[in-house]
């Protein structure tokens, strides 16, 4: 499998061991950068790995920062992808069977090397199971479209959650203490 790779300083060490265990899997690894552990912004690094998924010069991508956080957000700023913080390996089997999630994010500061060869490994081999899970994607996709048509996404919205504009709006919202399962 082809792989695109991007990190910041943050998530240079874990990026730079990655890279080394997935040549060792036999996959091809493109290699975005960074190239060292000074200081960069993380998002055009983000992004370009996302760009690669998109435009098909990668099958999968791997995303890494601090936390991961800031580096799924860059990275979803892509049309196309689907970027998931997976720092355990039940994120990463469900990134990949329910949302047939492209890119992987992790945070090297939070995930050791060991684990985070056991999650890529299970990100790289879990399926997409498709099924019940493809009209939710679908629906994201339809919501990623509209841009900044607020009026169409508003419109959008209450064809999925009627009642969903009056409920954000604060006129029709219910009082979730009194439905079952409530906290109590």
């Amino acid at each position: 499998m082809r792989i695109a790779i991007g990190a910041d300083h943050a998530g240079y060490d874990l990026k730079a061991h990655l890279v080394t265990v997935l040549r060792n899997l036999d996959h091809t690894v493109l290699d975005l950068g960074t190239d060292g552990t000074a200081s960069v912004d993380y998002p055009g690094y983000c992004a370009a790995v996302g760009r690669a998924v998109v435009r098909g010069d990668a099958e999968r991508g791997i995303v890494l920062g601090g936390s991961g956080q800031g580096e799924q957000m860059a990275a979803n700023k892509v049309v196309g992808v689907r970027a998931a913080l997976c720092n355990d390996l039940y994120t990463a089997r469900m990134a990949r069977e329910h949302n047939d999630a492209n890119v992987l994010s992790m945070g090297g500061r939070i995930v050791a090397p060991a684990l985070a060869d056991e999650i890529i490994v299970c990100f790289l081999q879990t399926p997409y199971q498709g099924g019940r899970h493809q009209g939710r994607l679908d629906q994201l996709a339809r919501i990623g479209a509209f841009g900044t048509d607020a009026a169409g996404l508003d419109a959008y919205l209450e064809t999925l959650v009627p009642g969903i504009r009056a409920r954000a709006a604060g006129s029709g919202a219910t009082d979730t203490s009194t439905h079952q399962g409530a906290p109590r």
